[in-house]
């Protein structure tokens, strides 16, 4: 497939994916549109990990630290500040900071990819320790209590920037998480494209060769990882907007391996991929919670054991390479066709034309 091609189709998904955002409002009920802006808010999670792991080669077991923190960040500046605007900066702010810090400790101490996923993992259930001690009064921050284990509840939702008095309606938070899903896609999909992507790609491809090019792999991992815990804040700032709840849980284990779940199944290496992962397995899990026969942690551990066997590209991958696979069939056997046609002109020879010695 060629590059033309290629953003000639991605340019069609986007804009169907803006169709849709545009119109899914006017044809179901609300409470699934409520169902399917938390579908949304995971999906950028997910993306925050795919974009880390599948072109960075860095393996975080631990995303959802910079998810939780980015929803108390979120939680804590509403409530003190009584507008969504600023916390959602900061929702993007603490985590950056949070993945620059541990990040740098990681990468510039030549931590190998195996202690980097213990890490991110270990500070995932630190996070969670604390945040789950915190009931006391005298855990408050400004207005806010952190609510240990009981969490924090009536976060305010997002509101027109700069005007709190305007509260966004839930038609109107879908409209913002949704398309927050597309930005961040389609400005991912531009930094992979500019010379630091293709850098970044590079370093997860070899590091030792991108080295001798004159590029700092650690610097390179550094940002990606910063970025991805940036992506990540915001996903959780948006989780909190659907809720208007955050707690300790949101650090859980459980969701770390969600993540990576949606992703394998999705297909790694791709931004599509975890997006599709994200909601195909958030819709059935859905399903499932609605009756009590069967549990969907084993639904869920038998649907990755499957694709691991049957596909262990992902979904997308699998797609893709079978749509290039007939593409190339069909191509063979026109090319067979053309050739045969051109065999048939030949032993016919002109038109007229009469053997020689004939006459």
């Amino acid at each position: 497939m060629t590059e033309p091609v290629k953003l000639t189709l991605q340019c069609v998904a986007v804009l169907f994916a803006c169709v849709v955002v545009g119109l899914l409002p006017f044809y179901i009920d609300l409470f699934e549109l409520m169902q399917y802006t938390l579908f949304c808010s995971m999906a950028v999670l997910a993306l925050s990990l795919g974009f880390i792991w599948g072109f960075g080669g860095i393996l975080s077991f631990g995303q959802t630290a910079f998810f939780g923190l980015g929803a108390y960040s979120y939680a804590v500046a509403a409530i003190n500040f009584g507008d969504s605007t600023p916390a959602i900066g900061l929702a993007i702010l603490i985590p950056a900071l949070f993945a620059l810090a541990l990040g740098y400790f990681v990468f510039y101490g030549q931590i190998s990819d195996v202690y980097l996923g213990v890490i991110t993992l270990t500070v995932t259930l630190i996070l969670f320790n604390v945040f789950n001690s915190t009931a006391g009064d005298a855990y408050t921050i400004g207005s806010a209590r952190l609510g240990g284990f009981n969490g924090m509840p009536a976060v305010p939702t997002f509101n027109m920037p700069f005007d709190p008095s305007n509260i966004l309606f839930p038609e109107q938070s879908w409209y913002v998480t949704g398309g927050a899903l597309i930005a961040i896609y389609v400005g991912l999909r531009l930094l992979l494209r500019s010379p630091f992507g293709r850098v970044a790609i590079a370093v997860k491809e070899n590091e030792t060769r991108a080295a001798l090019l004159g590029y700092d792999p650690r610097l390179v991992k550094l940002l990606v990882f910063v970025i991805g815990g940036a992506i990540a804040g915001f996903a959780g700032a948006l989780y909190v907007n659907w809720g208007a709840f955050v707690g300790p849980t949101i650090f859980a284990l459980s969701l770390s391996a969600e993540i990576i779940i949606w992703i394998c199944i999705g297909g790694l290496g791709t931004l599509v991929g975890p997006i599709v992962g994200c909601f195909l397995i958030e819709y059935l899990v859905s399903q499932i919670g609605t009756q009590q026969a069967v549990n969907s942690n084993l639904v869920l551990g038998a649907i990755l054991v499957v694709f691991v066997v049957l596909l262990p590209k992902g979904l997308v991958p699998t797609i893709r390479d079978g749509l290039l696979a007939l593409g190339r069939l069909g191509a063979g056997r026109s090319r067979r066709g053309d050739a045969a046609r051109g065999h048939e002109i030949v032993d016919e020879g002109p038109a007229g034309a009469q053997p020689a010695g004939a006459e």
